[in-house]
């Protein structure tokens, strides 16, 4: 995808900034412009895209080359603007030096150009008969598909969808069999027309089929085609007994007082002799299945259960009866709108304030880059300081403890899809059990449907209102319960508003007030960004507002003092500020010094993650060390693994030969946690 040109001139101005050592301009301009995915954060790429390299490499060679692209650019227009002013009519000659006829360089062909001259070619022609005979054949086969109008009973029994795979042999086949399958499904409507009850009776195996077992039948509806579901129930014995029509309810019988007289009448009047054979095995399977997992009374709990609107044209997927059912018998309680209000409040500042369209659409999805299999995708700016802490304890689990010791370290990197979900829930039901202390946890989920109808001072955003909260009090049901929803946190859209809301109300709205400074600070700043308050929640359990140790005390005069709070004990993984390079603020040992080598980056209003594969790096030797760190940031379209090599105590004359304004700021924060350290790209380019 070509970037726009908003894009290509944003990351020019922030290049320049960078150069320039601007850190606060930078700040301010990533509030008030933030980063998207299509922002580009490597210096090589926008060279190429702005079509300079020529330029960059004539400005390298000068006695006092210019830092940055934008000078360059500049530079070279007034240059060439320098030796006379351009007439007013050489409009042709203007639009040439401008390139506003054509966006490539003199001498290199465009596209259309290569085109046109392909088309005269053999290849071409031969790519152009097979596209047509493709045409051709897609035809045919939606012709053919047209069957799959026909109703379950008119068609034949062994009709497969393989079927429908056609080749140029099989074209007169096809034709017959069509014009016979019209045949007969004109004689079938014909007598289904002369029947005098005027209802279609649907069949036992259309409900097993069609996932209809999962809950009772209501006994009045005003709404066609409405199921109930009940999650991971199984039908009793009279409701597996209960066969219904559109419009036409049958007395319920126990199922073991009916001869098989009985219900051979019941579908005799329009089931084939196969559809009968097949009820009668679909039967046989529920009756099996009822058996081993016969619900209790108390666990069909209809506060649960969901009415959902199905299409009865719609060709549902077909239920398995082999699935071991779930153990899941934890009680949800819905949201209520004091709870919603509260929670509005603490993280948005009040109750008539809406959740950002970058919220609202960021989950805990993976990136599929090979090399980058662990890495969480963030879409836009935003929720990255949530996205970072996750993607921190995601990597500890996924390197340090999920891991049954035969796979290097090296290999744990590219984890399959269901290594990466596993280490997903661990480190989800780890945040959060911190965060309600150990004691216990809650889990919010969409529920699908609103459980309160906003009255007053609410906004009310169809968001809130469907949360259904899981509380438990072991940890073991928590990763129960994540494993359960965990497609509503990874795939689903609101994954990070679910989490944040899991951890708030796992550590409770009062307490999670009684840990800031100032108890009317929220959790999701301007512009929505994460403060840090709410990484602290993440990282550590505790929604306090500064990231030193231990809590400080301020004498305000008059006798009054100011009490800071800080970080009280050690944390499993840290976190590194640029802002502590500036002096704004001091990262506790608690946070530099984690339990495990993995910290979230905190640089110019973005969080991001460092990690290094072995945990003796965390303990200085008494020799200048070597390792090596990984970096991730989900938001800068990142293509390659980024690993760097850092020499401890190696950077003293280096730094000084070393222009301060071209240090990368992540440099800068690994500084903070090794002092002196030298910091090898090992041939990356460094991030701006």
């Amino acid at each position: 995808m070509v970037p726009s040109v908003e894009e290509v001139s944003s990351s020019l101005v922030r290049e320049y900034l960078s150069r320039k050592g601007l850190k606060r301009t930078i700040a301010c301009m990533d509030e008030e412009h933030p980063r998207t995915q299509a922002s580009i954060n490597n210096r090589s790429l926008l060279k190429q895209l702005l079509n300079i390299e020529d330029l960059y490499r004539k400005n390298k060679v000068q006695k006092s080359p210019l830092k940055t692209l934008l000078e360059i650019i500049v530079k070279h227009h007034i240059e060439r603007l320098r030796p006379e002013k351009i007439p007013t009519g050489e409009a042709a000659e203007i639009a040439e030096s401008t390139g506003s006829t054509s966006d490539y360089p003199g001498g290199t062909p465009s596209v259309i150009d290569e085109t046109k001259g392909d088309e005269n070619t053999p290849e071409f022609c031969a790519s152009k008969h097979a596209e047509r005979r493709s045409e051709l054949k897609e035809t045919r086969s939606d012709q053919v598909t047209d069957v799959s109008l026909i109703s379950r009973k008119d068609r034949p029994a062994s009709l497969n969808p393989t079927d429908f795979l056609i080749t140029d042999a099989d074209d007169q086949k096809v034709q017959s069999w069509i014009s016979s399958e019209h045949e007969n499904f004109s004689q079938r409507e014909a007598e289904r027309n002369s029947l005098t009850t005027g209802v279609t009776q649907r069949s036992k195996t259309s409900r097993i089929r069609r996932g209809m077992m999962a809950g009772p039948v209501p006994q009045e509806s005003n709404r066609k085609g409405q199921r109930v579901k009940a999650p991971q129930l199984m039908p009793s014995r009279e409701e597996e007994s209960m066969d219904s029509q559109d419009g036409l309810e049958l007395p319920v019988k126990n199922t073991s007082s009916w001869g098989e007289e009985n219900l051979e009448f019941v579908y005799s009047t329009e089931e084939t002799p196969e559809e009968k054979s097949y009820r009668r095995k679909g039967r046989r399977t529920a009756k099996t299945i009822k058996v081993k997992t016969r619900p209790s009374a108390h666990e069909l709990n209809m506060s649960m259960m969901v009415l959902d609107d199905i299409d009865d044209s719609e060709d549902l997927p077909e239920v398995s009866f082999h699935r071991a059912v779930s153990n899941f018998n934890f009680a949800g309680c819905p949201m209520d709108q004091h709870t919603a209000a509260e929670l509005k409040t603490v993280l948005l500042g009040s109750s008539l304030s809406s959740f950002s369209a970058e919220w609202k659409n960021q989950g805990f999805t993976f990136s599929d880059t090979h090399d980058l299999r662990y890495g969480i995708v963030q879409k836009k700016g935003g929720p990255c300081g949530v996205l970072a802490s996750i993607q921190a304890f995601f990597l500890k689990k996924l390197l340090f403890e999920y891991t049954d010791g035969s796979d290097s370290i090296l290999q744990r990197l590219r984890p399959s899809s269901d290594d990466r979900r596993r280490c997903l829930v661990l480190a989800l039901a780890e945040v959060l059990w911190r965060a309600g202390e150990e004691k216990q946890a809650v889990v919010a989920i969409n529920s699908g449907r609103s459980h309160f109808t906003p009255i007053g001072h609410y906004r009310s955003e169809r968001l809130l209102e469907m949360v259904t909260c899981f509380s438990v009090d072991n940890i073991k049901d928590l990763q129960v319960v994540l494993e359960q929803h965990i497609d509503q946190y990874e795939t689903g859209t609101l994954g990070c508003i679910l989490l944040t809301i899991s951890a708030v109300l796992s550590r409770s709205v009062e307490k999670v007030r009684e840990d800031m400074d100032l108890n009317t600070t929220t959790l999701i700043g301007a512009h929505g960004y994460c403060t840090q308050e709410l990484v602290n929640l993440l990282l550590c359990g505790r929604a306090v507002s500064n990231v030193f140790d231990n809590d400080i005390e301020l004498d305000s005069g008059n006798g009054n003092t100011t009490l800071l709070k800080g970080i009280k004990e050690p944390c499993q993984v840290g976190l590194l500020s640029l802002f502590e390079h500036y002096n704004i603020c001091q990262v506790g040992d608690c946070l530099k010094s984690p339990s495990y080598p993995v910290w979230v980056v905190c640089s110019e209003s973005h969080f991001s993650v460092l990690f290094g594969l072995e945990r003796e790096l965390l303990v200085s030797p008494d020799q200048d060390p070597q390792f090596d760190l990984y970096y991730y940031d989900g938001l800068a379209n990142q293509q390659e693994e980024i690993r760097l090599t850092v020499s401890v105590g190696k950077s003293t004359q280096t730094c000084e030969e070393v222009d301060a304004d071209l240090i990368p700021p992540l440099e800068l924060c690994i500084r903070t946690r090794w002092k002196d350290a030298l910091v090898d790209w090992n041939e990356t380019e460094p991030i701006l």
